[in-house]
């Protein structure tokens, strides 16, 4: 049976990306939350982690996957090349949507994390192929933000989602 996509289902999906932009936007006026070259601690992604447990995996990549070229309108992306673009903002976002696959209705966390590990690895393999930086370099710094992300994400997304759990029927 095919799963359609209701008035509903948009209606949050644009409510999930705009507070992604508002996060993100955010985060840009925080000098603490950025690197040099690109990457911050990721706000944003409290919206796409709430909108997979929300709206299922596959409203979940899609939200992903719009949060992309959104991120345009709210700072600077450092882009180099179609992969550069696939692998720093397309597949490390879009997968953030899979977040509800790796969880059961208790803990949260397995998906929090796996998610922002496969984004982490996603950078580091672009960190090597694009910006040709060796594989410590690239561990190196994307890590720590990426940590951070995972830490922030599992700190406040539990207490978000159990908070307006009543409201997500």
């Amino acid at each position: 049976m095919k799963e359609r996509i209701t008035v509903r289902d948009l209606c949050f999906m644009a409510l999930y990306a705009a507070i992604f932009v508002v996060l993100d936007y955010v985060t840009q006026f925080i000098p603490l939350l950025q690197m040099p070259q690109g990457g911050s601690i990721g706000l944003g992604t409290i919206s796409l982690l709430l909108a997979s447990y929300h709206l299922g995996w596959k409203k979940g990549i899609l939200v992903g996957v719009i949060s992309v070229p959104l991120q345009y309108l709210t700072g600077q992306m450092y882009v180099n090349g179609i992969f550069g673009l696939l692998f720093d903002y397309v597949v490390p976002f879009g997968v953030y949507g899979i977040a509800s696959l790796f969880t059961n209705n208790k803990y949260l966390y397995p998906g929090i994390i796996v998610t922002n590990f496969i984004r982490f690895v996603c950078h580091v393999m672009t960190g090597m192929v694009i910006w040709e930086t060796p594989l410590w370099g690239s561990i190196t710094y994307n890590g720590p933000y990426m940590l951070a992300t995972c830490i922030v994400g599992l700190l406040v997304v539990p207490v978000l989602h159990s908070r307006l759990k009543s409201q997500m029927k």
